[in-house]
């Protein structure tokens, strides 16, 4: 069975193979095609295929093994490489605004019909390339891979507006050239919003938000279902990489022994870890009842 790294690093690098690929189909067609939304789209193509590489560095460092210098192992990089992705995204945002302004006051030609087809193609595949690589984010709990897959996202949204600033400058034809541009605008709008929804949960994760209530009504179920365990009482989850570290309070008899206190801790730790496998570090505190 493939563990949670190697489906996230093939998933990213579907995302870099992928992103590749169109930055030069997207460069050439608006070139040749007289559309400065197409070029804009290939800004944001070639500022993915950055940040792609930054997710599988990121990926490749949270899934180091705890040392002694890390106890908790090295998952806390991975919001940390989120953050530099939502840099790069705001920064090609800022490139296509400030070149989409100039275009809408410098005369230019009527992009060219054929430019649709490309940007219709395009469009299918980055909704696609985003549903796979949003898949594979959830799968692995992997936040920098879900800020990936918002890339191809805002990807879409970019074709999308071009292909209806296109079509409107196509339609409407002489005196109409900017609504090519006017679209550009719009997706760096788009892109800069999306920045925010990727940034908001890697901040929470760093923080340590309490963010995990499904994740924690699962714990307790399985921890009453251990021998010995009669209830349950704090339970703090943390995010680290694709992994969940757990402090939980268990209550036992409080006239048992110390050793048949310990016993039950390290049994309901195992248990958690048989039943839940993206649990990390797992600290069990004994209640006496």
């Amino acid at each position: 069975m493939e563990s949670s790294e190697q489906t996230a690093v093939k998933a990213t690098y579907f995302s870099i193979v992928g992103n590749t690929c169109l930055a030069i189909i997207k460069g050439l067609a608006g070139f040749f095609g007289n559309s400065y939304a197409l070029i804009a789209d290939a800004i944001e193509s070639t500022t993915d295929i950055f940040s792609s590489f930054l997710v599988l560095f990121g990926i490749k460092y949270s899934n180091r093994p705890a040392d002694a210098n890390h106890p908790y192992g090295h998952g806390r990089v991975e919001p940390l490489i989120t953050f530099l992705v939502v840099g790069f995204l705001i920064t090609s945002a800022t490139i296509i605004a400030y070149e989409s302004v100039a275009n809408i006051g410098t005369p230019h030609e009527l992009p060219k019909p054929w430019t649709l087809i490309v940007l219709g193609a395009i469009i299918i595949w980055k909704e696609y390339s985003f549903r796979l690589v949003m898949k594979r984010g959830i799968q692995t709990n992997s936040s920098s891979l879900k800020a990936d897959a918002w890339h191809h996202r805002s990807d879409a949204i970019t074709s999308v507006a071009a292909f209806v600033g296109i079509s409107i400058a196509l339609f409407l034809g002489k005196g109409y050239e900017s609504a090519d541009d006017w679209a550009a605008l719009f997706a760096s709008a788009f892109i800069l919003y999306n920045s925010y929804l990727i940034f908001r949960p890697a901040l929470g994760e760093i923080m340590d938000e309490h963010l995990y209530e499904d994740l924690e009504a699962h714990i307790r179920k399985i921890a009453v279902s251990v021998e010995g365990v009669l209830d349950t009482e704090k339970c703090f989850i943390r995010k680290s990489g694709m992994k969940f570290h757990i402090d939980l309070h268990a209550v036992v008899d409080g006239t048992i022994s110390v050793k048949e206190g310990h016993d039950i801790a390290h049994l309901l730790k195992d248990t958690l870890r048989e039943n839940i496998v993206e649990l990390g570090h797992v600290l069990i505190h004994i209640e006496p009842k």
